[in-house]
C-alpha cells in the first residue's frame, strides 16, 4: 500500500484551519510551532484522507491541486452547499471519463477535487 500526504500551502493559518475544520468536516491531528508567532505545520484528517497544511515559504507553492476519492461525492456536495465557508460550488459532474467530481477551493486557491468512481 503507498502512503502519500499531499501538503498545501496557506497563508493565514487561523482561516485555513476554519475552512478545513468547520467547512470540510476535517479534524486537526496535530499542529506544530517552533515557536509562538512562527508558521505553522498542521496534520488534518477525515475519513481516512490525511493533509499537511504549512505557512513555511519553503515547503511548496500557494495554488496546489489534489484529487480525494470518497464513497460519493453527491453526499459531500449536499454537506458543502449550505456551508457559508465553502462558498458558492458547482454540483458534481463527470468531466473525467469514470470520474464523478466536484472542486472545491480553499481560502489560498488550492483546489480539492472531490471524487467518486463511477
Amino acid at each position: 500500500m503507498q502512503n502519500i500526504i499531499p501538503a498545501f500551502r496557506i497563508t493565514n493559518y487561523s482561516v485555513s484551519k476554519e475552512f478545513y475544520v468547520q467547512g470540510l468536516g476535517f479534524k486537526v491531528d496535530w499542529e506544530h510551532q517552533f515557536e509562538p508567532d512562527f508558521p505553522v505545520f498542521a496534520q488534518l484528517t477525515r475519513d481516512e484522507m490525511t493533509l499537511y497544511l504549512t505557512e513555511h515559504t519553503g515547503d511548496c507553492q500557494v495554488g496546489g491541486l489534489i484529487h480525494l476519492f470518497v464513497p460519493n461525492v453527491d453526499e459531500w456536495y449536499s454537506e458543502f452547499m449550505s456551508n457559508p465557508l465553502i462558498g458558492p460550488i458547482e454540483p458534481p459532474d463527470e468531466q473525467i471519463e469514470g470520474l464523478r467530481m466536484m472542486n472545491v477551493t480553499d481560502p489560498d486557491g488550492n483546489q480539492l477535487r472531490i471524487c467518486t468512481r463511477i
